[in-house]
């Protein structure tokens, strides 16, 4: 797992525009002081403004989009079982109003494939899970490298402190 230092053209042109096309989805969350990132098979963002500490695998909140909301070639790209999907986690300052995704605080990513089952039709919540188990529209990843308790400590600890979060979700097709 890496810092903002060691790559910082991790997210050129990857605003959430017309420039990332339709392999790219961005979507803006902030962390929550129950966050702890301890969930060793998912990893998951959520638009409710709330967390309980039972909600181990979720690392950001107030998620502006949802899978619902992704383009349909996006979807579509993910449903192909030898898809690289590609989460990367830009997390800003605690107290910052917005991360800046071309030079974040701390950045992590995890990678995972797409399966034909992945619906992405879910309107509240997002999961990225280490297995492959795709019986629900929250999943956007199977088979990744990672999970919550996987993400960099300083990362997770700026987002317990409510620290603004960007996900980058990046859809490879198989060659």
């Amino acid at each position: 797992m890496s810092d903002a230092d060691s790559e910082p053209d991790q997210f050129d042109d990857a605003d959430g525009g017309p420039d990332d096309g339709p392999l790219v989805e961005i979507v803006r969350a902030v962390g929550h002081e129950h966050v702890t990132a301890e969930h060793a098979s998912t990893v998951e963002l959520t638009t409710d403004d709330w967390l309980t500490p039972a909600g181990d695998c979720i690392v950001g909140v107030e998620a502006d989009r949802t899978p619902r909301d992704f383009s349909t070639a996006f979807r579509e790209a993910c449903r192909d079982a030898d898809a690289t999907i590609t989460a990367t986690f830009a997390v800003g300052e605690p107290g910052a109003t917005d991360v800046d995704v071309d030079a974040p605080a701390y950045i992590d990513e995890i990678a995972g494939r797409g399966d034909p089952d992945l619906r992405l039709l879910d309107d509240r919540s997002m999961v990225g899970r280490t297995s492959e188990y795709t019986d629900d529209e929250r999943t956007i990843f199977v088979d990744a490298d990672g999970a919550a308790a996987d993400l960099d400590g300083d990362l997770v600890a700026a987002l317990a402190a409510g620290a603004p979060v960007a996900l980058r979700l990046e859809v490879e097709p198989a060659p």
